[in-house]
């Protein structure tokens, strides 16, 4: 069972987060690895561009929140979205984050930080993938990484094919089992 999903808990994700990113350095490079029942979809993440996004999703990641999560929205041609610890995707972490808009925009493989309809600043655990380009979406939401090569993408748009709800709810979820943080470490 995965932290997020224990009952019961009592958990500052914030702390948990900050203790386990004390080692980032903004001079490397970090992806996320997805390890799912469908297969592997590697993430670059854009550091340098939203470092306190990449922060926290690093964080949570290495505390195991998304293990055993579901992608649990499923828009095809459009996103497939995960981080909730709820299959239902009303679940998040007791922190937000404030938005970190830069020139990246939302295009096939973009990953981005999802967040309350009308409220900026309430970015928690929940991100998305772009399957197409989402102009709409652009300087809305921060993008903070990419699908890290074509196999990814293609399974993140294979996932998008599943059959859905009247919610856009997976009827078959597709679970990450595992998640990682790959690090490169770049020369000084």
């Amino acid at each position: 069972m995965s932290l997020a999903k224990r009952k019961g808990h009592n958990m500052n994700y914030r702390q948990a987060v900050d203790n386990a990113t004390q080692d980032l350095n903004p001079n490397n490079d970090y992806q996320l690895q997805l390890n799912t029942t469908a297969g592997i979809i590697l993430l670059d993440l854009w550091y340098h561009l939203a470092p306190e996004h990449c922060k926290s999703i690093i964080g949570l990641t290495r505390i195991g929140y998304h293990n055993n999560t579901i992608i649990h929205r499923i828009i095809p041609n459009f996103i497939i979205q995960m981080g909730s610890p709820n299959p239902d995707g009303t679940g998040h972490t007791d922190y937000t984050i404030h938005q970190e808009l830069h020139h990246k925009l939302h295009q096939p493989g973009v990953l981005a930080m999802a967040r309350a309809d009308g409220k900026p600043h309430s970015a928690s655990s929940q991100f998305y993938i772009c399957l197409n380009d989402a102009p709409h979406l652009d300087h809305h939401y921060t993008t903070f990484g990419k699908t890290a090569n074509t196999e990814s993408l293609e399974l993140a748009k294979q996932i998008a094919t599943a059959p859905t709800d009247k919610n856009n709810r997976p009827r078959s979820p597709v679970t990450i089992t595992t998640a990682i943080i790959i690090v490169h470490e770049i020369p000084t």
